[in-house]
């Protein structure tokens, strides 16, 4: 089953490779290509907002930051008026306070990592309410938002992620999650097609899921104390990039290594020394600035009325190309990539 998978995987992973080898490239043709037969030009100076889960985060550093072509570049090349903001949790009660400055700085669109589907809501419904345009990506508030971006098919994420840990482990031994909150909407929905799809293996046990918060002490000492708690575990999934890091610390030392696998969603720069010594074979993810990107696009294309959040709404986010709205007024980046020894030094992001 894995192998089957795999093969749509690596298509998607050519593609992958492509639209990181053209992250340089000019918008301008593609900025004059989209405005062809356009009701409505794209507007300039709009204030757009990218608020990721929290600040300081390694994975929404790639996905926002100018220096990696992620959000803000495309804003920046769109000529709109951008900052990044958020707080230094992953939390509600630390993301809410910067949407409502964000907003009463006068905000056109505002880019979110959602920490939680509901508790933001409330918020962004007055926002959306008041013309504000609500873009979600990497983690969804599905009620109160205009557009979400997501990364790859919440089943296509929890799936691989299994697969990789079942093909490491012959489908055999007790495993475990380390996961990030225990609110994010993408955490849990991913968690959920694991379980679904460890139907499939009936010899591995999900023993236990810990919760991380996407902080590296927090995510370190949950490890620890799984390994303490099940001698006899065999492997990990974390579905954060910070999880995964902090759990391949932990995992890199002589007791641990090759005998406990650990796969999960991880950025190439903070994996390679754990891929190259062997203490993690494989690991999944997608390009967070293309992700970035997509969304400051869609964000900008929404707010001049360029398009709708219609399913068939389609436009051309400069370097990756055209994009279409799908039913539940979504887009799709593209498939997960699969990364290994093997691949691992082609990229640094």
């Amino acid at each position: 089953m894995y192998l089957q998978r795999t093969k749509k995987v690596l298509i998607g992973s050519v593609l992958a490779a492509t639209l990181l080898a053209g992250a340089g490239a000019s918008g301008v043709a593609s900025a004059a290509a989209r405005s062809v037969g356009r009701p409505h030009a794209l507007k300039k100076g709009l204030k757009v907002f990218v608020v990721p889960k929290n600040l300081g985060n390694s994975y929404f550093t790639t996905a926002d930051s100018v220096k990696t072509g992620g959000a803000l570049s495309a804003l920046k090349a769109l000529g709109e008026s951008g900052a990044e903001t958020s707080g230094t949790t992953d939390t509600p009660a630390s993301q809410l306070p910067v949407i409502q400055a964000d907003i009463s700085k006068g905000a056109n669109a505002l880019v979110i990592s959602a920490t939680d589907p509901t508790a933001l809501c409330p918020t962004l419904k007055r926002a959306m309410a008041s013309g504000i345009v609500v873009v979600t990506y990497d983690s969804d508030a599905p009620t109160c938002r205009t557009l979400f971006v997501n990364q790859a098919t919440a089943q296509g994420i929890g799936d691989i992620e299994v697969q990789i840990l079942a093909k490491e482990l012959h489908g055999q031994g007790q495993i475990a999650i380390v996961s990030a909150s225990a609110s994010d909407t993408n955490q849990n929905t991913w968690i959920a097609y694991m379980k679904q799809e460890l139907k499939s293996y009936p010899k591995m046990k999900l023993v236990s899921v810990v919760y991380g918060n996407d902080d590296t002490a927090t995510s370190t000492t949950v490890t620890q104390g799984l390994l303490s708690k099940y001698p006899n575990l065999k492997g990990i999934i974390s579905p954060t990039t910070v999880g995964i890091a902090a759990a391949a610390a932990v995992l890199d030392t002589a007791k641990y290594r090759g005998k406990i696998q650990l796969t999960g969603l991880g950025t190439p720069d903070e994996m390679k020394k754990y891929v190259q010594d062997g203490t993690v074979q494989a690991f999944a993810l997608w390009n967070p600035a293309d992700l970035g990107y997509l969304a400051a696009y869609a964000a900008v294309e929404l707010a001049s009325h360029a398009i709708t959040n219609a399913p068939g709404q389609s436009f051309v986010a400069g370097r990756l190309g055209r994009y279409k709205v799908l039913p539940g007024h979504e887009i799709l980046l593209g498939a997960p990539f699969v990364f290994t020894k093997a691949n691992i030094n082609k990229f640094n992001f």
